[in-house]
């Protein structure tokens, strides 16, 4: 039993290794994501909609939860989803609340999925709503 412990706990750190040495993830600050929004790059806000109803959303995302409350997912689900926006050579946002679960979420894209442009927000809405830029309900999204 321990040896088979010891042989998932390797597993897991060198498929962690793997997306995260072959990952290229793009970090965005807010003026950063600013220009893409405006170059019409498609923004994925990955949040849970009770986050989304606590602090808003960026104007024109697309509202896409990746995990649940209890940090379950599926994928396939959310890909079949994603895959109507963008597709694995096209620029793509996401946007969580802290950028702890986009940058995740970004380093798996390109990591194993092979998506090309992936880029994050860095620090979430969090720091985009201590900076003063725009959010709106998300009942003015849907």
């Amino acid at each position: 039993m321990k040896y088979f412990k010891i042989q998932y706990l390797f597993l897991f750190i060198s498929l962690f290794i793997s997306v995260s040495v072959n990952a290229q993830v793009h970090g965005l600050s807010n003026e950063q994501m600013q220009k893409m929004m405006d170059e019409n790059i498609p923004v994925i806000d990955i949040r849970r909609p009770d986050e989304w109803k606590s602090t808003g959303v960026i104007p024109g995302s697309h509202l896409m939860t990746f995990f649940d409350a209890r940090g379950k997912y599926d994928l396939n689900k959310w890909l079949a989803e994603l895959n109507k926006i963008a597709g694995k050579n096209d620029k793509l946002i996401l946007v969580c609340r802290s950028g702890n679960r986009t940058s995740q979420v970004a380093r798996y894209l390109d990591g194993k999925l092979g998506y090309t442009q992936v880029y994050h927000l860095e620090h979430g809405i969090n720091n985009w709503i201590r900076s003063g830029d725009k959010v709106v309900s998300v009942d003015s999204v849907n």
